[in-house]
């Protein structure tokens, strides 16, 4: 395969908000249902915050005062406009590279004494870029179809090679642009392997976990290069990608819509049976977004199983759990159990509300009390629920292996009408022990600070 020749410089970063890429609930035919009930989160109880906005930073839609809901005690305020700001990952020298993949680069954000951040080109020219990961002075970024590494020094990048490539995406032949998930994520194991999500071409595509390469995967590259080999199946839309404390690959993933009532039972108080049909106030609930952690071999289930979360399966307006949660036959595809055995499948670790449309996945072990370590999770939103899921950073705790239950770290994006003015895509914990947090929507970067020890 002929290999391009990307420019590697030192330019401008463009502030113009571009058209953001969907990563989460993507097939524009789904009926838009009626929320039920919302997840419960646990964690401190947050307060108004006014967002900080500079002078100079303050092109719309942070051209009027904006106010976000964060811990007591914390300052949040816009620390770079960046358009079509996606994923993101510290350099070893302390700066921060955004990934944006309509604009085809990777920019690099150095801080300065001013506070604002002076913006740089670290590579251009590539193939909607969109995962992120350093493994030492090692940067490995993630295309839509391939991953390549570089070596890494004083803001600059060289030494190009490529770890794999030939990944599905829209202009794979046998797709013939139909791709709604081509966006990679990327992660380095703890023994130097390659991770890299591969997401399914649409919200229901069965041919998905027999193609060549398999989509709807997280595939593994051995330490030093090789043939990748599945990792992980069923993994619908796993954009979170992300190493735990012990060594451990976690993802976060955009589960499907549109998802048939699987019991055969009326859902509510009328008579007869709802399996099979496609109901509004169901949808909105069902299935959780899973937050996962993988084993060789993992399957999850998609698109034959379902992560239940409902604690009174089947029961309209059942509470909801999202944790060590078991899977239920998808009626649809697996009504008699023979594509998939779905009693055998792991329960999923944990999880988030239906429609959540995780994102960024980041593990961290600095932040303060109450939070300590734990993962933080960029909760995009729904697009397709009313009223929608609103979207937030989350935090999950992290004890003995295990992740607790969702807690919101900053959310005030979304007004009771469901009218948005951003949506988080991911956030990490920089050297200074700040949150910051890319917005893809809004086009910017925020810094979240917070109170002094």
């Amino acid at each position: 395969m002929s290999r391009r020749s990307p420019v590697v410089a030192v330019a401008p970063v463009l502030m113009a908000t571009v058209t953001l890429l969907a990563a989460g609930c993507t097939t524009a035919a789904d009926t838009v249902p009626v929320a039920t009930s919302a997840p419960s989160t646990s964690g401190a109880p947050l307060v108004d915050s006014a967002l900080g906005v500079r002078a100079g930073l303050d092109a719309a839609p942070l051209d009027e005062p904006r106010t976000v809901l964060a811990p007591p005690g914390w300052t949040v305020s816009v620390w770079a406009r960046v358009g079509g700001a996606r994923l993101e990952a510290w350099t070893p020298d302390g700066r921060l590279l955004v990934s944006r993949p309509t604009s085809g680069d990777v920019v690099a954000l150095t801080p300065s004494t001013s506070g604002t951040p002076s913006a740089s080109t670290l590579v251009s020219g590539l193939n909607q870029p969109h995962g992120l990961a350093f493994a030492g002075s090692t940067l490995y970024v993630a295309e839509s179809d391939r991953v390549d590494a570089y070596d890494y020094g004083a803001g600059s990048v060289s030494g190009r090679r490529t770890v794999v490539e030939g990944l599905p995406d829209a202009k794979s032949p046998e797709l013939r642009g139909a791709y709604a998930h081509a966006l990679k994520s990327v992660a380095v194991g703890e023994d130097g392997s390659i991770y890299v999500s591969v997401g399914s071409t649409g919200n229901v595509s069965a041919e998905d976990r027999d193609a060549s390469p398999q989509r709807a995967t997280i595939l593994r590259v051995p330490p030093g290069g090789g043939n990748p080999t599945v990792f992980a199946r069923g993994v619908r839309n796993g954009t979170g990608l992300a190493t735990d404390p012990d060594g451990s690959v976690w993802t976060a993933v955009n589960n499907r819509d549109n998802l048939a009532y699987p019991y055969d039972r009326a859902y509510g108080t009328g008579g007869g049976s709802d399996q099979g049909k496609v109901l509004p106030a169901y949808v909105a609930d069902h299935p959780m977004e899973e937050l996962a952690k993988l084993t060789a071999g993992r399957d999850l289930g998609w698109p034959y199983c379902n992560p239940e979360p409902d604690v009174d399966p089947g029961a309209a307006g059942s509470a909801l759990t999202y944790a060590d949660r078991p899977f239920v036959r998808d009626v649809e595809t697996n009504a008699d159990g023979s594509k998939l055995d779905c009693a055998g499948l792991s329960p999923v670790e944990q999880g988030m509300g239906a429609h959540s449309a995780p994102l960024g996945l980041s593990f961290t072990s600095r932040l303060p009390e109450p939070y300590g370590t734990g993962a933080l999770v960029g909760i995009h939103g729904s697009w397709n629920r009313q009223p929608p899921r609103a979207p937030e950073v989350a935090f999950f705790g992290w004890k003995d292996g295990a992740l607790g239950d969702q807690q919101t770290l900053l959310s005030g994006f979304q007004d009771a009408d469901g009218d948005r003015w951003g949506r988080p895509v991911m956030a990490v914990v920089g050297p200074d022990k700040s949150v910051y947090v890319t917005d893809d929507d809004a086009g910017a970067v925020y810094r979240m600070t917070p109170p002094a020890p």
